[in-house]
């Protein structure tokens, strides 16, 4: 993406992080409990029962009087009615449980690559890929040109989805921002930053920055550099490459033949210097 696409992004990135209080609310609301999360379980006027546990490997908590009790997979409003009811039934009179999540831990999802804040992060009720991407920060200047979701299955496999950043992020096609799902590792490729050069007889003489999945052909990158001054020899252009081994070979190119359409333009490798000669007329 260009400079200004990415201006767009951030913008968009921006405004999604800004998410109202009432919303992140309905988030924790609909987060459900699962194994490591950190309960703060109150009982109003019985001290003595509340607790603060964490949630076992198999989705229970200890608490008095009820023993180990399963909450994998409640949520927060779930867990206080089943508690309030198991007490009710025996031990306290109209019991009023409350319930605080303290840590989330069973529930996250891991952003690697191009972000500000690479690492994981926890998902919180139904949260979508542009949210979690607002999260991490928002991509940096070398994302490349997808996002990938790597996801485990419960047969062991795993599948993966690429996703387009410009189609997500610029043409807002609603369909790729995916809610993701405990354990998803979203990677976005860095795409690295390469130069090439263009010197002699252009506007803008020197190093062309771009990234290597986006290296100019021969005219885009004269074009980068300004274009042609008066004085240059379109006939006479002059590619120099290293090959593997670094050995240096030229070719020489025609440009006037390119814009005739009687010769292919030509693909740029990374660090290729471009030199247009002056015209001797």
């Amino acid at each position: 993406m260009n400079n200004n696409m990415k201006r767009i992004v951030m913008v968009l990135i921006t405004a999604l992080s800004i998410i109202p209080l009432a919303a992140q609310e309905k988030f924790t609301q609909e987060y459900r409990v699962g194994p490591k999360d950190l309960l703060e379980i109150s009982v109003f006027g019985a001290d003595e029962l509340s607790r603060t546990v964490r949630v076992s490997e198999d989705g229970k908590v200890s608490l008095p009087l009820l023993g180990e009790v399963l909450v994998d997979g409640l949520t927060k409003s779930e867990l206080e009615k089943k508690l309030s009811d198991l007490l009710g039934e025996k031990y306290v009179q109209n019991p009023q449980v409350t319930v605080f999540i303290r840590e989330y831990q069973s529930k996250r999802v891991s952003v690697l690559g191009a972000v500000e804040k690479p690492g994981p992060y926890q998902l919180l009720g139904r949260q979508t890929l542009m949210q979690i991407v607002s999260e991490a920060g928002g991509l940096t200047r070398d994302a490349g040109s997808d996002i990938i979701i790597i996801r485990q299955l419960p047969d062991g496999t795993s599948t993966s989805l690429r996703i387009s950043i410009d189609d997500l992020f610029l043409k807002g096609d609603a369909k790729l921002n995916v809610p993701l799902e405990a354990g998803d590792i979203v990677n976005i490729p860095v795409d690295k930053i390469v130069a090439v050069y263009v010197f002699g007889q252009v506007k803008n003489p020197g190093a062309l920055q771009v990234k290597k999945s986006a290296v100019p052909s021969l005219l885009q990158a004269i074009a980068q550099a300004g274009g042609f001054t008066d004085r240059a020899s379109r006939g006479g252009v002059v590619i120099k490459r290293k090959d593997e081994t670094g050995k240096e070979k030229e070719i020489k190119v025609n440009v006037r033949s390119i814009l005739n359409n009687k010769q292919k333009d030509i693909p740029l490798l990374e660090n290729d210097t471009v030199y247009v000669p002056e015209s001797l007329f």
